[in-house]
């Protein structure tokens, strides 16, 4: 009798599992935009840098969240905001270095009182409410504002944590979820209302919207059009003092970014409100500098990475600042571009400081170990010197020649953010290396690189060396089940 009952049971929990992890995303994910020609002076480059000074005391300076303050403020008619962490929750920290949610918060408010025919929509994820087990006081005030907020349908995702999401899909997810106080401790803020099953239970799906970007319009005496910021950083108090960047891109990208906005805002089960006016095309100067700009999502960041890694070659060159490098195929291009003589150099966060607690440096060590350990001397790794804050940007820097391609936005290089699980957008900008929007990357990578100025950012890849056999098989199960918060 138990094997009648349990047989069909396994064979539903496998099919509905097999069926999550592979299923088709709707129109509008994974996408590939249009290839736009810009002007290089309306391409601009943001960056949070903490670092510590020679007197061993930690400073940070900031522009992303100033930049997109401006660009609220002085939007028009439409403001659109897509943020994966918007909260003041500070995990088991118990101050931050700057209330940046609240601000966002104030900012989107004050513009909608100002101007209430303004549009301002802001599309998150759920892990803002603690998926249903808290109430989100940002969230609240600009719903009590007038602003539309849009919580991401995490359901209709791809589960890159199978193993588990399919017995919850099938037996778990029915049970829903309120934000009343239970029982459990919040991982989320220590001192926070505790959390109930229900909660925990969906929680350890492990996915997200992980997207970061800003679209706002404006009309400056007479001339319209809108302006796309990508960035990596999140308006979250736990990580207001992370080292980010951004770049802000005019007068192209909007498009797409309306249209990969909508798709969200569709799976969510609404419907994005589009501008009402739409800008004409920006003519360029036939004598002024452009570059090349494309808006990419999901698993076509991953694709694009792989393609540009893969034609590295002797003498061409890779920097990498990145949050997290796990992905097994990037990893292997990164090997093949090694053994071929390009150059890279690969600055990594020690994956050891989460919000007030302390990590055991997966999985970022043991990728190091492995790179150095097959390179032919052509790859070099270097630590962010963190203390407390994360060394949080997502950004590609490939030269050759006089070409350089530039890839940043909210994708980490794991399999979670790029085998299409998790939402996420990311600009390419391609053009003369000696632009400013490659100059100032560069310098903002140097100057972590080499600790120029007195100032402490970065330290030798032997700081953190982990050769841990252990540790290196659990990561390998940690990046294939996806049972890992990254």
């Amino acid at each position: 009798m138990s094997k009648i009952i349990l047989t069909p049971l396994l064979l539903l929990l496998i099919a509905v599992g097999v069926y999550h992890l592979y299923k088709p995303l709707p129109a509008d994910f994974n996408y590939v935009g249009v290839v736009e020609e810009v002007a290089a002076s309306d391409v601009h480059f943001f960056r949070d840098t903490t670092y510590v000074d020679t007197d061993g005391v930690r400073q940070s300076e900031q522009e992303i969240f100033d930049e997109i303050f401006r660009m609220i403020a002085e939007s028009d008619q439409y403001v659109l905001v897509d943020m994966f962490l918007f909260n003041d929750l500070l995990g088991a920290a118990t101050t931050s270095y700057r209330p940046i949610a609240q601000e966002l918060t104030d900012a989107l408010v004050a513009k909608k009182q100002a101007s209430p025919s303004t549009v301002i929509q802001v599309i998150t994820d759920p892990i803002n409410v603690i998926y249903g087990g808290v109430a989100s006081l940002q969230l609240d005030a600009l719903t009590a504002a007038g602003v539309t907020v849009i919580l991401t349908d995490l359901t209709q995702l791809r589960d890159s944590n199978a193993l588990y999401s399919a017995p919850w899909r099938t037996f778990g997810q029915w049970w829903g979820n309120s934000p009343e106080p239970g029982y459990l401790p919040n991982p989320f803020a220590s001192q926070g209302q505790k959390l109930g099953v229900r909660t925990y239970l969906r929680l350890l799906n492990f996915k997200a919207n992980h997207r970061k970007l800003v679209l706002t319009d404006y009309n400056q005496n007479g001339d319209t059009g809108f302006s796309t910021l990508v960035t990596s950083a999140n308006p979250h108090d736990g990580s207001s003092a992370h080292s980010n960047v951004a770049i802000r891109v005019d007068n192209a990208l909007w498009s797409d970014v309306l249209k990969t906005e909508a798709a969200v805002a569709e799976l969510s089960g609404t419907t994005l409100v589009l501008p009402s006016k739409m800008p004409e095309a920006t003519v360029i100067d036939a004598s002024a500098d452009t570059l090349r700009v494309q808006l990419l999502t999901e698993e076509a960041i991953k694709q694009r990475i792989l393609g540009e890694i893969s034609a590295l070659e002797a003498g061409d060159s890779l920097d990498v600042a990145m949050f997290y490098l796990a992905e097994r195929e990037v990893i292997k291009a990164l090997r093949l571009a090694d053994e071929r003589g390009a150059t890279l150099r690969l600055l990594l966060d020690p994956n050891k400081d989460a919000f007030g607690r302390e990590k055991g440096g997966v999985p970022n060590r043991q990728i190091a170990h492995e790179l150095m350990s097959e390179s032919s001397g052509n790859t070099t790794v270097r630590w962010c010197y963190t203390t407390g804050e994360q060394c949080h940007s997502k950004i590609l820097l490939f030269s050759s020649g006089t070409t350089t391609t530039l890839i940043q936005g909210s994708a980490n290089l794991t399999r979670r953010n790029i085998d299409g699980f998790n939402l996420e957008t990311n600009l390419v900008i391609v053009g003369d290396r000696a632009a400013d929007s490659f100059t100032q990357p560069q310098q903002f990578f140097n100057q972590q690189w080499n600790n120029e100025e007195g100032r402490l950012m970065s330290v030798a890849y032997s700081e953190y060396t982990d050769t841990s056999s252990l540790k290196t098989l659990q990561y390998r199960v940690m990046e294939l089940t996806g049972l890992s918060s990254w």
